[in-house]
């Protein structure tokens, strides 16, 4: 049994081999690197990636990395491809295929059936004298000195290269089509971070009661408004706009300063220029402009007409946080 400090030094030299491996990655990226992303921008049809053992299971994380940054792809086994799978390939398809040595079976069965439909190949391979890197149009060397496992055999710094390289080349073609924060909210409506990119403050602040008390209205009336609708303030209206909030931060300070609430009303202990937020804008809008100010809810508005409140409740209540 390894003692702890052992244990550590195991997983530290992994960890640095495995970044040294990346770290190499830099000197491969050059005009190979170039024509393999304006081969896909300039293609009609999709990127086809494939391969076999843990290249295939790093192949299907690329596929997703691509399809959900705006470059449409699908995953191909390179087992299941002579089995039937090639029909999934389209005249303008281009297709990847990931190996480390680029000598398996299974690659020199399946190389020359894509070169027999005439589509472009790329190879991701740790080989450049390999029979697949011979075949292919165009080259991402993924070559790494040796892998993390101390029989150099487990593929561990070799897959962590080919995910990487996956990466700077999803990252480089999301780049040049111009994809924007929104168009990731197309591909990620679920969960928080789906909610954060598309949830807008109309969608939540309806919900809520909207409490209101005019400047002449007394005391009593303000207190009644902001406890009957449980938001902890009361926007202050004149004529339908807005002209400030009444908080139960600002109730307490009347209490420390006045002796008598009789004639008290609500322009007298009203807060100007509250903190606000247009009905259109996003959810994790709101939830900065509570943070860096220190609030629990904002005031919502359209063209300074008064709509309503957002509370940073409603907000935890969605899952953006």
């Amino acid at each position: 049994m390894r003692t702890a400090s052992e244990i550590c030094e195991i997983a530290i030299r992994t960890i640095t081999e495995e970044a040294n491996a990346i770290d190499n990655l830099q000197k491969y990226i050059d005009d190979n690197f170039v024509n393999c992303v304006e081969l896909i921008l300039n293609s009609k049809g999709r990127v086809i990636i494939s391969g076999i053992g843990k290249s295939a299971t790093i192949a299907g994380k690329i596929v997703s990395t691509l399809n959900s940054t705006g470059t449409p792809a699908s995953f191909m086994h390179a087992a299941d491809a002579v089995h039937g799978d090639l029909g999934m390939i389209q005249n303008e398809d281009i297709i990847i295929c990931l190996s480390k040595s680029g000598n398996t079976p299974e690659i020199k069965v399946l190389v020359p059936l894509i070169k027999l439909l005439g589509n472009k190949m790329i190879a991701m391979v740790g080989n450049l004298d390999s029979y697949l890197a011979k075949q292919a149009d165009f080259v991402l060397n993924t070559t790494v000195d040796r892998e993390a496992c101390p029989n150099n055999l487990a593929p561990t710094a070799s897959t962590t290269a080919q995910l990487v390289m996956g990466d700077a080349l999803a990252v480089a073609l999301l780049e040049c089509r111009g994809f924007t924060a929104g168009d990731f909210a197309k591909y990620h409506p679920g969960g928080a971070l789906g909610k954060r990119l598309y949830l807008r403050v109309s969608d939540v602040y309806i919900n809520n009661e909207k409490p209101e008390v005019k400047l002449t209205d007394d005391i009593r009336t303000v207190i009644l408004e902001i406890s009957s609708k449980r938001l902890g303030a009361a926007a202050v209206t004149d004529q339908g706009n807005l002209v400030g909030v009444i908080t139960d931060g600002d109730l307490r300070r009347m209490l420390q300063y006045h002796s008598s609430v009789d004639g008290v009303l609500a322009a007298d202990i009203m807060s100007h220029n509250p903190r606000t937020i247009e009905v259109d804008s996003l959810v994790s809008d709101a939830l900065d402009i509570m943070r860096s100010n220190n609030i629990t809810q904002l005031l919502v508005t359209k063209k300074n007409k008064y709509l309503g409140i957002i509370h940073l409740h409603d907000i935890l209540r969605e899952g953006i946080i």
